[in-house]
């Protein structure tokens, strides 16, 4: 069971969140600001942080930055009533790794969580895992019971990628930027010939699939 952290000065919201977060499967854990957050995880194995910005005595931004600042890497969302573009890059610059704004939908704070878990663990597995198929980032491999493909690095981290953030949407721009680099002088047509070959390669398989999105990229489809 995954443990989530909850750090808000309020205490209707912050007992509400965890009402909300124990419903669907989830440990918590409570602290009322930075500080208290930090003498928790102390004690405590946390997965997972849901954070309040304003806050006494150590306010979000700052808990992000201290963790941040000692190589802590787990997943911390924020969540605030601040709107502003540039409370946002703030929080993104100290290192959170998504925000929301309230009021919250419940519904989409459960999906965004549930996202940044399965991230995390991509992240600190550096496998990914759909059905039978097993994507391995340390030997660029994908493999599938008896059968093991070894597959180029530019195949194989767009197939990385794509995997990772299942149904999400990557424009053709997205992709030739992260797997090719700012600099690159990759053209739509070698992108393409990538996402084809990923395709006969894997056509076979019924895990997943690459799917064209008419005039703005591609996205991986899992198969259940």
């Amino acid at each position: 069971m995954f443990r989530i952290l909850v750090v808000e000065d309020d205490a209707h919201i912050r007992k509400l969140m965890c009402t909300v977060l124990k419903a669907h499967g989830f440990e918590t854990l409570q602290a009322k600001d930075g500080l208290a957050a930090l003498d928790v995880m102390e004690k405590e194995h946390i997965d997972l942080v849901v954070l309040d910005l304003m806050m006494p005595n150590m306010d979000g931004y700052e808990f992000t930055k201290e963790l941040r600042s000692v190589g802590e890497t787990l997943p911390i969302l924020m969540v605030t009533a601040k709107q502003e573009q540039t409370d946002k890059n703030k929080g993104f610059l100290a290192g959170t790794d998504d925000y929301m704004t309230k009021p919250v939908d419940e519904d989409e704070l459960i999906l965004r969580i549930k996202a940044l878990l399965r991230r995390s663990k991509i992240a600190s597995e550096r496998q990914i895992v759909v059905g039978d198929a097993v994507l391995n980032y340390d030997t660029l491999t994908v493999s599938k019971k008896a059968e093991s493909v070894t597959l180029p690095q530019k195949e194989f981290l767009l197939l990385f990628k794509l995997l990772s953030y299942p149904e999400v949407i990557f424009t053709r721009m997205q992709l030739m930027d992260e797997i090719w680099g700012l600099e690159h002088d990759a053209s739509d047509h070698t992108l393409n010939v990538h996402i084809n070959r990923l395709r006969d390669r894997f056509q076979s398989w019924q895990e997943f699939e690459i799917i064209t999105v008419r005039g703005v990229g591609y996205k991986v489809v899992i198969n259940r």
